[in-house]
């Protein structure tokens, strides 16, 4: 298993995501879009809660984009 690198500007872009709690789009490689809130991310999944509090954990290979919901 690969470590989780805190230097990277992704993880850093995402952890700002979630410690201002913006909600964002994720788009997926199913052609999906996903809107919430990031709640965590590890090395492998972010989490997203959607607008009726379920959990969402989707991989990362799964993602596409991920940006800030105007």
């Amino acid at each position: 298993m690969s470590e989780f690198d805190t230097s990277l500007p992704s993880v850093r872009n995402i952890q700002n995501f979630i410690q201002e709690k913006n909600e964002v789009e994720l788009k997926l490689v199913t052609d999906d879009l996903i809107v919430g809130k990031i709640v965590w991310q590890d090395v492998n999944c972010i989490c997203l809660m959607d607008h009726y509090e379920q959990p969402t954990i989707v991989w990362r290979q799964a993602i596409v984009f991920i940006k800030p919901k105007p």
